[in-house]
């Protein structure tokens, strides 16, 4: 039979349960024990009558204890101590006591105090906003997504942001102090894991008006936290009652099916690694796209609306190009939220269909005031367009997304084209030995080599390529990666002079901060991925239906952003209404949606010469290299049938 505790067992148990419970059982202790050193001392003093006979000493019990607890909490005291020796050596005793107890019992208040000022300054009470826009997670993205809130918010009465990340408060409230600067938009952080249904409850996401899960930079699996976070905010206790809007950003295109079972119809997800190879596609093959994409994207300029206009139901859909002054119409979205982009001209607005149009806000829409630019007919071009040609593509580099560059660049090309990969990953190796496998539009090579290598560029034969696509490079910090990038822009451009090659060069960057570096070797495009992806993060929460509306424009099908000779539209240095240049494009089943002029293509004032929206009555000269920027049918769907296209 086991022995049972003994009585000192028994009281270290009872001691260490205590303990547990933290600062309070400590302070409580340490009280104890200096009240025990005072009442001991005092009976001390008192039973031996050591205390001094002088006016000014304290009697009785009450006036001893309260000479003690002096002595205890104040060792300069013992200085003006009277009396015989016992009575100053019961006093020095009461000091040395005092050092050690009371001087603990200070310092464990100190500290527990301290410790609960830290913990309120994490922000752990639960936030009051309501209709907010809740931001779960931390990433560089988050500064841009709060700048175009910002913007986005303007019109808004008492707007506001709720951010919720494993960081610290006060370190989070510096950084968008210092980066973001915000002066409408009240903008809350709270530090939590985003995965915690408790720290969840803190930001209230049942009563946000939107959900933004961002996707964490220093995790090894971050889509893995970003599915976490969803399956998180789906099983609150009052996401029955209160349905989401969430808009999450996933890294690897093999984990969207599990992202979709999770969130549902709830949720809007972003495949990062599949719309940044799209967009640098589209940059690489017309140069300026990536401006207009950003231009559409932004809250600074001119965005995506919806609006309802009963006087174009019935009418059709060419009708609607030249209804309005200041908005461009691109679509129709029906009752179910279907969106057709570019719809056919002599297609029926039918009743309960809503207008998709590019305008300055929401207001110059819903104002919707009826163009006064007049077309005249005698300046539109009838010429025939060129036949497209065999491309030659040239990829320097290699990271994540090049397999997705490759694969969509595919859609693009015609039989004939070749496609050569220019990298010293064994990933890359492996990508080119599969497409060697199956039939595709293009062949490709791959050259073994680094392409920072000047020898190796000189090799190439650059004055023989159309497109080249410098990717940035994975396993490195964001600096050291666009170096890289930079310095084989310098070397290109360098080449391109020499040799009098003409090809379009399309870089991407991590930080954007590095893109006023790149505009220096005169880049036709810079894709910042992360500012992308932030951009289009906003939209959508801003705007679910808009999902539907990116989604085509980044594919290789359906109606997609072009930007086409002005020659193919108006006759060149004849000055036209806008209104002409969008009838031209009419006459072609397209829809205009702005220009680019040549002479500003290299100034970052005028968005490198990109215009979105102008006016139908603004009176413009369109030039020979100018561009007419076209919503029209993707060259993907073309291609695929086999088929030639302008």
């Amino acid at each position: 039979m086991p022995a049972r505790p003994t009585l000192h067992q028994r009281v270290r148990y009872a001691f260490d349960n205590t303990m547990a419970r933290g600062t309070p059982a400590l302070v409580g202790w340490l009280a104890l024990a200096t009240l025990a050193l005072i009442a001991l001392f005092t009976a001390i003093v008192l039973i031996g009558n050591f205390a001094p006979n002088s006016a000014g000493a304290h009697h009785g019990v009450v006036g001893q204890a309260f000479e003690s607890l002096l002595h205890a909490l104040d060792p300069g005291t013992i200085a003006e101590d009277e009396g015989h020796w016992p009575f100053l050596a019961v006093m020095l005793l009461v000091t040395l006591g005092g050092l050690f107890v009371v001087s603990a019992l200070i310092g464990v208040l100190a500290t527990g105090l301290n410790s609960r000022i830290e913990e309120m300054r994490k922000g752990r009470s639960m936030v009051l906003e309501e209709d907010h826009t809740l931001i779960l997670g931390w990433s560089d993205t988050i500064f841009t997504v709060l700048s175009e809130l910002e913007i986005a918010n303007e019109s808004q009465r008492k707007p506001s942001a709720v951010v919720l990340a494993d960081r610290d408060k006060v370190e989070m409230d510096d950084l968008i102090r210092e980066k973001v600067r915000p002066k409408r938009t009240r903008i809350v952080t709270r530090s939590g894991s985003p995965i915690d249904l408790g720290h969840l409850a803190l930001v209230r996401a049942e009563r946000a008006r939107s959900i933004v899960v961002l996707s964490p930079e220093a995790d090894e699996e971050p889509d893995a936290q970003v599915i976490k976070t969803i399956l998180a905010l789906t099983k609150g206790e009052d996401h029955s009652k209160h349905p989401y809007h969430v808009v999450a950003e996933i890294q690897e295109p093999r984990n969207l099916g599990a992202a979709r079972l999770v969130g549902g119809k709830e949720v809007v997800l972003i495949d990062k690694r599949e719309t940044i190879a799209k967009l640098v596609v589209h940059s690489a093959r017309q140069s300026g796209a990536s401006v207009a994409f950003i231009e559409l994207l932004d809250f600074k300029g001119d965005e995506i609306y919806f609006r309802q206009d009963e006087s174009l139901t019935g009418r059709p859909f060419a009708d609607a190009l030249l209804a309005y002054e200041d908005c461009s119409p691109i679509g129709l979205v029906d009752g179910e939220g279907t969106v057709r982009l570019n719809p056919s001209a002599e297609s029926p607005i039918e009743a309960g269909e809503r207008i998709v149009a590019i305008a300055a806000d929401d207001a110059h829409l819903v104002a919707a005031e009826q163009s006064m630019g007049e077309v005249d007919a005698t300046a539109i071009s009838t010429a025939p367009t060129s036949a497209r040609q065999p491309e030659s593509i040239l990829i320097l580099g290699w990271n994540q997304g090049a397999a997705g560059v490759i694969r969509e660049f595919d859609q693009f090309l015609l039989a004939g084209s070749d496609l050569l990969v220019v990298s010293d990953e064994q990933e890359a190796k492996r990508c080119i030995e599969l497409r060697r496998a199956s039939p595709h539009n293009a062949t490709a090579e791959l050259r073994e080599d680094s392409p920072t290598d000047r020898e190796v560029l000189e090799a190439i034969g650059l004055e023989h390529v159309d497109h080249v696509i410098v990717l940035s490079a994975d396993g490195l910090d964001a600096q050291r990666a666009d170096a890289r990038t930079l310095v084989t822009l310098l070397q290109l451009r360098d080449i391109a002079e020499r040799r009098r090659a003409e090809f379009t060069i399309v870089s991407e960057m991590i930080d954007d901060r590095n893109r006023q570096l790149a505009e220096v070797t005169r880049v036709d495009d810079v894709i910042v991925s992360d500012k992308i992806i932030s951009l289009m993060l906003t939209q959508i929460s801003e705007n679910r239906e808009l999902s539907q509306v990116f989604g085509e424009l980044f594919s290789a099908g359906g109606s997609e952003l072009y930007l086409r000779p002005a020659s193919d539209y108006v006759h060149p240095g004849r000055e036209v209404s806008y209104a002409t240049v969008v009838e031209a494009a009419r006459r072609r089943g397209e829809c205009a949606i702005g220009f680019r002029s040549s002479a500003r293509s290299e100034d970052p004032g005028s968005r490198f010469g990109v215009r979105i929206n102008p006016a139908k009555s603004e009176r413009v000269t369109l030039a020979e290299d100018d561009r007419v920027i076209v919503l029209a049918e993707g060259l993907g769907g073309v291609v695929a049938r086999g088929l030639d296209d302008t």
